[in-house]
């Protein structure tokens, strides 16, 4: 089993700094559930983990939804803001800063960075042509739009022509530098698809892309021309860098930098995988600063094979989900169901079939019933069993040692349905070696030790699968853990030292003897829905 590392190793992950336009659907709660399970792997670990998350408040879109609201554009951005903090306390995303562009803190981070990018030489005046997506805040080629002058990515938005004086970051400059960078960390842009969409873009050759915009006054000024405002980009993606410092401390871009950066992995939908693949790392280098660890662009999101939207009226809204079923259920299902990085699908069938089976039957029935049993045949207390003289090619115990390291591997790759799969495969065959061994029929026979030895390697493999999925499902792990006479918080996130991983992550680590706590279902089965009669 891999060692627990040693505690200085530090892991920064982020989300999206998402857009304020409407409160958050259910692609953002996919891509935060995914950031929370890693933050939580690497605390397990014992790793000192920065999450950040946040949200991106400045731009026209936000100016003209907050018009159409008839609401300032700051009351606007304070009322999604919140929901977004709302939701992910809801789905139990235990985040360390929650970054917001409309801080003034934020602001002093963005004129530093922009004062090392000018001093550069590297921003110059310019006239900007093009069409332009509000939606996606920036100028969309012609070849790329769809007919009628539509958004590729806002299907039903066309774009808008413009005809102004910004300000230019030289791109174009930093060509060759980022395809060295994607040469020299072949693993810098995840998955291989998005990578090779990324080389595609840049071997035809990278523009100077702009700035700023004029005649919008919601963002912040150029320092060097206040008649001009920051184009969101350039704003935005700095959020992650004022969310390295504690928020107490003076905002100074230095000091932001000095412990957390750079950035391990910045997690983020495949439509703005351009920004943070391209445009940000040569941002990153005009100012002298590293480079981030890796990029992954995850897929979309349908429902019941359609693509979602409120014209087709099939959005699935996050809140409604999380209320009606649980935040353990949510994200586990799109964990388990959905091979990360690439586009998935929900269904509420698929989703409580697969529930039902895994958390329901599968765990939560195995522990209902070996727990039961062990209450009745050892008195309340887990079996006197030494774990160490069960024999190495004990069924469970050959499927339980290498899990750690298997588990490890999915998630340090972002392989969260391997991890599932292959924990829940212990604890399938955990359901098989009970039916088989009845330690029932054993104790019946007063064959006390062999009753105690089944129950024991039950018990254990139970535990080490709550464990190894406390990424995932934290309250239900934490259920199953306080079932086996464990005190343990999941939710803590100094959980590496409480339950360190070099213990915890080792098949046969139950305590012999151990009072057992008060048996309950961890999951209750779900229902499907009733079809509506017909008239």
């Amino acid at each position: 089993m891999t060692p627990s590392p040693a505690k200085t190793q530090k892991f920064s992950i982020t989300t999206p700094l998402y857009y304020v336009n409407d409160l958050p659907h259910i692609g953002s709660a996919y891509t935060t559930i995914a950031a929370d399970v890693v933050a939580r792997f690497h605390r397990l670990v014992g790793h000192r983990v920065l999450m950040i998350t946040g949200t991106d408040e400045h731009g026209q879109k936000i100016l003209r939804t907050a018009q159409e609201r008839d609401v300032p554009p700051q009351q606007h951005c304070d009322q999604v803001a919140a929901g977004f903090e709302r939701l992910w306390q809801q789905l139990n995303i235990a985040y360390d800063r929650f970054s917001r562009t409309t801080a003034e803190r934020h602001h002093a981070i963005v004129n530093q960075f922009f004062q090392r990018v000018w001093d550069q030489g590297d921003i110059y005046k310019g006239q900007q042509q093009g069409w332009y997506c509000v939606s996606c805040e920036e100028f969309k080629e012609e070849r790329d739009l769809l007919p009628n002058k539509h958004c590729p990515i806002h299907t039903n938005k066309p774009v808008e022509w413009r005809d102004e004086q910004n300000y230019f970051f030289r791109l174009s400059k930093y060509q060759e530098s980022l395809e060295k960078l994607y040469a020299e960390q072949p693993d810098f842009i995840q998955p291989e698809t998005r990578r090779n969409e990324v080389l595609s873009f840049v071997k035809r050759g990278l523009q100077d892309f702009s700035i700023s915009r004029v005649n919008l006054d919601w963002g912040f000024p150029v320092p060097t021309d206040p008649e001009h405002t920051l184009y969101v980009w350039f704003d935005a993606l700095l959020g992650y860098v004022t969310a390295l410092q504690d928020p107490s401390e003076t905002p100074d871009l230095d000091a932001a930098i000095a412990q957390w950066w750079p950035i391990n992995i910045h997690l983020i939908g495949k439509d703005i995988l351009r920004f943070h693949a391209v445009y940000w790392p040569a941002m990153l280098m005009s100012a002298g600063l590293p480079t981030p660890g890796r990029v992954f662009g995850h897929g979309f999101l349908t429902k019941d094979g359609q693509k979602m939207g409120k014209s087709l009226g099939n959005t699935l809204d996050p809140v409604e989900l999380t209320e009606k079923y649980g935040a353990d259920a949510v994200r586990y299902y799109f964990l388990r169901e959905i091979e990360f990085g690439k586009d998935g699908d929900f269904s509420e069938t698929r989703f409580i079939n697969v529930l039902n089976a895994d958390l329901a039957n599968d765990l939560g029935n195995l522990l209902n019933r070996t727990a039961k049993m062990a209450a009745r045949y050892c008195k309340g207390r887990v079996p006197d069993v030494d774990a160490s003289v069960i024999s190495p090619d004990h069924k469970l115990k050959a499927l339980g040692q290498p899990l750690a390291d298997t588990v490890t591997v999915a998630y340090t790759n972002l392989n969260f349905s391997r991890a599932c799969t292959s924990v829940l495969a212990l604890v399938q065959a955990s359901n098989k070696f009970l039916d088989e061994q009845a330690p029932w029929s054993l104790y019946k026979q007063g064959k006390q030790a062999e009753t105690e030895q089944v129950l024991y390697a039950v018990l254990e493999s139970v535990r080490l699968a709550a464990y190894l999925l406390s990424p995932v499902i934290p309250a239900i792990s934490i259920d199953i853990y306080r079932q086996l006479g464990f005190d343990a918080d999941f939710n803590d996130k100094s959980i590496g030292d409480r339950l360190p991983f070099s213990d915890h992550a080792c098949w046969g680590y139950l305590p012999a003897g151990q009072p057992l706590g008060q048996t309950s279902p961890v999951f209750q089965r779900l229902e499907l829905p009733q079809a509506m009669p017909t008239t």
